[in-house]
This record gives C-alpha cells, structure tokens and sequence, in this order.
C-alpha cells in the first residue's frame, strides 16, 4: 500500500461489521463501462443513479460501489480502506461524472487528506470529478472522554465534554 497513503480501519458499531457476508461487498468500479453496466442494472431503480452512493476505495485502490443506505463496512467486506463517503454522478456528454463527492463515513471517518485515493480510483476508471471533496468532513477523536466527534468551522473542541481536540486525525488511535 506504499505510496496509496493512509489506510483506514472500521471504527464503528460491531452490529454493523457483523452485517459482512462474504461475495456482498460494493461493486468494483474500474472502468467508466463497469459503472455504466452497474448504473444501469435491471435491478436499479430509475431514481437511484440520482442519488449519492455508497463509496470505498479498497486497498488495492479500486472505487466500490453500493446503493446510498449501505454500511460502509460492508461495501468494504469488512477489510481497511483508502478513503470512504458518498458520491453522486450525473450524466454529461454521454458519459458519468462526479457530481459530489464527501467523506461521510462514521465507520471509517476518513480524513479529508484522504481525498488523492479517491481522485486516483476515478482517473483509473476514467470518470471526471472535482478537485477534492465537495463536501469535507473531519473527525476527531477526544483524547479526554474517547468520543468521536464532527468538527465544524475549525472549532477543535469535544462537544460531550468541552476538552480541546487534536489538530491530527487521531480516530482509531492506530493506523491500519
């Protein structure tokens, strides 16, 4: 995994990761043809391409896939990755692309740092995106009660006990 930057372990709820089945992780999207046929799917409803997904890059850098109320960890198949959220597509020029794209996962809580393996699992399959995430979202652990929190307008302060949160993603207290 040297050089694809940090991994991520799931950090969330046990009920959730007991939810993993073998052969039920995200679809791997590798090609812009791989998230066409997925997209368009008899089993797609014609509402859900307009819908942000669920999205992982494993750690092999490949994009998965799952519909918008999957668990993270199990369109990962329980395993650490690159970077994880939600991402929505639109159709432009007869060919998909990134409409918006966030960091979003309580089970993984991935750094917005995380945000160059998702740009190199996109390039790869050849679906134009942003910049970085359109939405970004920052988690930190708080070091005196051990709560995840959600830090908004750089207020690096734990909501459950007012203690002062790390500057450095510090969520699974491990890198993976």
């Amino acid at each position: 995994m040297e050089g694809r930057g940090r991994s991520y372990r799931y950090v969330g709820p046990a009920e959730l990761r007991a939810l993993v089945r073998p052969g039920n992780e995200g679809r791997r999207i590798r090609t812009a043809a791989d998230f066409d046929d997925w997209a368009s799917a008899s089993a797609r409803t014609p509402a859900e391409p307009a819908e942000p997904f669920t999205f992982v890059v494993d750690t092999s850098g490949v994009l998965r896939l799952a519909p918008r109320r999957s668990e993270h960890v199990v369109c990962a198949g329980g395993g650490p990755v690159l970077s994880a959220g939600e991402i929505g597509f639109r159709r432009e020029s007869g060919r998909w692309v990134v409409r918006e794209v966030s960091n979003q996962s309580t089970g993984y809580c991935p750094d917005p740092g995380s945000w160059p393996a998702v740009a190199d699992a996109l390039d790869a399959a050849g679906i134009a995106h942003p910049r970085g995430f359109t939405h970004e979202v920052v988690f930190r652990r708080c070091p005196a009660c051990r709560e995840l929190n959600i830090v908004r307008e750089e207020d690096f302060v734990c909501v459950f006990c007012d203690g002062a949160l790390p500057r450095e993603w510090n969520v699974d207290g491990a890198a993976a």
